[in-house]
């Protein structure tokens, strides 16, 4: 088994710290090394901050190590202090349970198991924490654990020091979490021999922690690999927009935005996130950067990142659709039904059960039926004034009525107002 996947992740820019490297290098090449990743469910989905480390986690399978995702459902009672500075709101039990089966099914779509297997591949496991941390009591907890890591170690870890700086300090519970996260390395590596912990740079601590208990409880190495926490150019945080985080449930950020805030990454962070959020080769990142360096104004490169990541989250029809709706919204002059039926859940829609209106004044009527104009008065001097386009065509300012071929595709029109609102007609 070749260590060359090291070599990758170095050209990527996706090796932040590691524990003893060479070591690692030497034991890779004798054969398959078990590996496993965290993920806790603070909420019910994962965001694409997540993707390098989930990524990380299917380059490694790519190669033949075997991988196992972690849905911390004990962890995620406690919560991580790690890039925190204040303290994280405790979730129910309810809660808990359905963000750990979300979070879980995010997990399987990124990684091949039983029944999904290529050649050479070893299957990856799914498992949750609270497989072995329930029903552990307290004093059970503090012999087997708590006895063999310092208080002067968990003080000096890089997020306990930045919390106890702080206003808000640092809890008990959240303090304990170092502990709860070295025994997963522990327990993964007795239950499935797991030598090796990756994730993002602010676990390093945590898996420091781990990897010190292995040493200590099983006499045995462990490694740990870190990856950079993905920043944007301008110093906002990447994954944010004004309405929020950028999520990798299709419910909570359509296919279609997902796609869009890729598309419109800087220039100066696409060329890396090619290489960190994509599984594109090294070489063939070089070449589409080199052609985006030649006309940067078409965005090549933020398109194939758009494409890349939405099909890696949601697959290639997902894609298929995202790039219709932003073809109906707008680069195409001609609209096709495909474009409208791409557009649904993506713009406002009203559907006409009983079918268009009739009469000299129909576009008047939808503009009001759709709320795009607040009465019929608004509508038409909305039209004089040359505001309203009917799929993607000014209308003439001198009439009320909608265009004899304004139905696409046997039942959508596209309605638009001024330079932003746009509204989809279905028509039953």
């Amino acid at each position: 088994m070749s260590s060359a996947i090291l070599d990758d992740l170095a050209a990527r820019g996706l090796v932040q710290d590691s524990t003893d490297l060479d070591g690692l290098r030497r034991r890779m090449d004798e054969g398959p090394v078990v590996l496993y990743c965290g993920f806790d469910p603070t909420a019910d989905s994962l965001h694409i901050g997540h993707l390098v480390p989930l990524l990380l986690l299917r380059r490694f399978q790519d190669v033949g190590h075997r991988v196992i995702a972690l849905a911390g459902g004990a962890t995620g009672m406690v919560g991580d202090p790690s890039g925190r500075s204040a303290e994280r709101n405790l979730l129910d039990g309810p809660t808990l349970k359905q963000n750990v089966d979300a979070v879980a099914s995010q997990l399987r779509s990124f990684l091949r198991f039983e029944g999904d297997l290529r050649p050479g591949d070893l299957p990856a496991q799914l498992v949750d924490n609270r497989e072995w941390t329930e029903g552990v009591g307290v004093l059970e907890f503090l012999r087997d654990v708590g006895k063999h890591v310092t208080v002067g170690t968990m003080l000096g870890k890089e997020s306990v020091r930045a919390r106890l700086a702080g206003d808000q300090g640092i809890s008990f519970t959240e303090f304990s979490y170092m502990l709860l996260q070295a025994n997963d390395f522990y327990e993964l590596h007795i239950r499935h021999g797991c030598e090796m912990q990756v994730g993002g740079s602010d676990q390093w601590g945590n898996i420091t922690a781990g990897i010190d208990l292995i040493r200590r409880r099983a006499e045995v190495p462990a490694y740990g690999l870190t990856v950079p926490l993905v920043t944007r150019a301008d110093g906002a945080k990447f994954g944010k927009t004004a309405d929020g985080a950028i999520w990798l449930d299709p419910v909570r950020t359509l296919p279609y935005e997902l796609h869009q805030y890729f598309v419109n990454v800087d220039d100066r962070d696409v060329g890396r996130l090619l290489l960190q959020l994509t599984l594109v080769p090294v070489d063939e990142v070089a070449t589409v950067m080199e052609g985006h360096g030649l006309a940067p104004e078409k965005r090549l490169a933020q398109r194939r990142l758009a494409d890349e990541v939405c099909t890696l989250v949601h697959g290639p029809d997902a894609t298929e659709q995202a790039l219709l709706a932003a073809q109906g919204l707008f680069g195409s002059e001609q609209l096709t039904g495909a474009m409208l039926q791409a557009l649904r859940g993506v713009v406002p829609e009203t559907t006409l059960a009983n079918g268009l209106p009739a009469g000299d004044e129909s576009l008047v009527d939808v503009l009001v039926a759709t709320g795009l104009c607040s009465s019929r008065s608004d509508a038409r001097r909305t039209v004089s004034g040359g505001g309203v386009r009917v799929n993607g065509k000014r209308v003439d300012t001198a009439t009320n009525s909608l265009p004899d071929d304004s139905v696409v595709g046997g039942g959508f029109i596209l309605l638009q107002k001024g330079k932003r609102q746009r509204h989809l007609l279905v028509i039953a």
